[in-house]
């Protein structure tokens, strides 16, 4: 079955993303815009996600537990799981990981944590825009140990990306989907040599602005609706 999909969206809980991004806001844009699976990736948390996942199941919207990684190369990784528990569990491992920097919301923005009401029950102290102490190669094997998807972020970006950042995607590990901000700029990468692999392309909106999300128009093929399925075509 075709799945239409957004697997990259920011809440409020990434200090960079706009306050609005609250659970029910997320979760009825997407389904105005008539998504079938989405998740929500804030960096290096996901504290947001119960509130999130809970509303979802009400509305018939499919959402994948997962967050964007930062790594000590400073590259960005979805990291997605097949349960909240799973995610949570990774979590408890970055945050382990994270500078002990607290966060400035003046500077850097709020980091909001809230119920499935929008109501905001706290704040994240710890910042979040760091790099945790998980190398690539480790952060590959930690979320393969949760049977989790690793898919490399806007690889073709100029910054916390792959390519930018290490020079190549490495082989040698077994990585199966890449995601992409421009197709083009993909394409050029793979004509100018500086990807020999053939990995299946997803894009999504990165968005941290309600308008922003996806419009139906990325899907992928599926066996059912269903979370299991879904990993299964990615990792």
């Amino acid at each position: 079955m075709k799945l239409y999909y957004d697997l990259h969206i920011h809440s409020a809980l990434s200090p960079c993303s706009d306050d609005d991004m609250t659970p029910n806001n997320i979760v009825n844009m997407a389904l105005l815009k008539g998504l079938d699976v989405i998740a929500v990736t804030d960096h290096n948390s996901c504290k947001n996600l119960p509130a999130i996942m809970n509303l979802a199941k009400q509305n018939d919207l499919l959402v994948v537990p997962g967050m964007e990684l930062q790594t000590k190369e400073e590259v960005h990784v979805l990291c997605l799981f097949t349960t909240l528990e799973d995610a949570i569990k990774f979590q408890d491992i970055v945050y382990k990981r994270l500078p002990n920097m607290k966060n400035n919301p003046e500077l850097f923005g709020n980091q909001l944590i809230f119920n499935e009401e929008d109501e905001v029950e706290g704040t994240e102290d710890i910042m979040l825009l760091n790099s945790a102490d998980i190398d690539f190669d480790e952060a590959f094997k930690l979320v393969n140990e949760l049977k989790g998807a690793f898919i490399p972020c806007h690889i073709d970006k100029d910054t916390f990306s792959v390519i930018s950042n290490l020079g190549f995607v490495p082989e040698y590990l077994k990585i199966n989907t890449v995601e992409v901000a421009n197709a083009n700029k993909y394409e050029k990468y793979i004509a100018a040599g500086i990807i020999r692999k053939k990995y299946k392309v997803i894009k999504n909106s990165d968005s941290h602005f309600l308008g922003k999300i996806s419009e139906r128009e990325n899907f992928i093929y599926v066996k059912s609706k269903t979370i299991e399925a879904v990993l299964e075509e990615l990792r």
